[in-house]
């Protein structure tokens, strides 16, 4: 059976953030979802059902959620689980919530950096239709204009085609789009060829160790242990490939957390530092909280430093484009006027 399109982030945010203020004020799961149902938006409303039928049949929150067939994402549900079985359900929301909310922030930031190249592209794109457009007022040819691009376009007609083309293309990459973010969170092909990429690769990994911390902050801050908030930090970041089993076979036989961390996985050294200094102070939670912190902020910085970079090469390429139709339009001109001066 196909799952159902996961609830987005900023939906989960306020759902958890809503449920955690009913339980801390003592109010009863049943009944504090049911209250939640009535406000989440009506397409997700079946979700919510499904999820409220399994916490009257007597399921915790997180085998209720895993009832509805994908609409709650797998990491959010370890984290849900993690409440559960610690008995603080209501704080596990909570911290949830706030997670959350900081990679809808992030989601944001990056947004907003796409800006300033979109206006670009648009800007040169209707520069280069005006050209076009202007040149079927030149003279020079039998139809009354020059074909500045070599393309056969001249005039309104021109313009309008090259309108329609630029058109075409960004319906296609629209359409393309959710094609390759599927692959990019399945780690497919996108993830590959994402990785050699300069920035987006350091990104992705800065993205992905931030979702590690912040798992296993919320793990240790609920005080479950090590090989559980292990694996609840697995969960959320697969592409770290962190062996649970592994990480508690090497615990067993003497190591500390960081050695073993360090031996089982491709965290980077900020965070087996940080594990290093958390353990040794009995402060791994905030410690890993303040380092996933810092790694959001090196990925936004990658991400818009990888977005800005496509940005100037797209104007580049069109500047260069519009310079070179400016000199074949004074060239243009030059030899009509020299026709003209020679001509008795």
């Amino acid at each position: 059976m196909a799952g159902r399109r996961p609830i987005p982030d900023t939906v989960l945010a306020d759902l958890f953030g809503r449920l955690s203020i009913a339980l801390a004020a003592g109010v009863d799961l049943r009944r504090a979802w049911r209250s939640e149902t009535s406000r989440v938006p009506r397409r997700w409303r079946a979700a919510m059902d499904a999820a409220g039928n399994g916490l009257r049949a007597g399921d915790d929150l997180a085998a209720a959620l895993a009832r509805t067939d994908g609409a709650f994402p797998a990491g959010v549900c370890g984290m849900v689980g993690v409440g559960d079985r610690t008995g603080r359900l209501a704080e596990v929301l909570g911290d949830t919530a706030r997670h959350l909310e900081c990679t809808i922030r992030g989601r944001r930031a990056l947004r907003g950096a796409l800006v300033g190249p979109a206006v670009q592209l648009g800007v040169a794109t209707l520069a280069v239709a005006a050209i076009i457009l202007a040149s079927g007022a030149s003279g020079g040819r039998g139809d009354g204009g020059v074909d500045f691009l070599g393309l056969g376009l001249t005039g309104p007609g021109g313009a309008v085609a090259f309108l329609a083309a630029v058109l075409a293309v960004a319906v296609t990459a629209a359409a393309l789009v959710p094609v390759v973010l599927r692959s990019w969170r399945g780690r497919g092909w996108a993830r590959v060829i994402g990785a050699r990429i300069p920035w987006l690769g350091g990104a992705a990994r800065d993205a992905e160790a931030a979702a590690w911390c912040r798992a296993a902050s919320l793990g240790a801050h609920a005080g479950v242990g090590v090989g559980e908030a292990v694996s609840l930090a697995a969960v959320a970041a697969p592409g770290l490939a962190i062996d649970p089993a592994a990480v508690e076979a090497r615990l067993r036989r003497g190591d500390d957390l960081a050695a073993a961390l360090a031996a089982c996985g491709h965290l980077p050294r900020e965070v087996i530092e940080a594990v290093a200094v958390g353990e040794v102070t009995g402060t791994t939670a905030e410690t890993l909280d303040r380092v996933s912190d810092r790694l959001d902020e090196a990925a936004r910085r990658g991400f818009a430093a990888v977005i800005q970079a496509v940005g100037y090469g797209v104007w580049a390429a069109v500047a260069a484009l519009v310079a070179v139709l400016v000199i074949r339009v004074m060239t243009a001109y030059a030899g009509i006027i020299q026709a003209a001066a020679g001509s008795p």
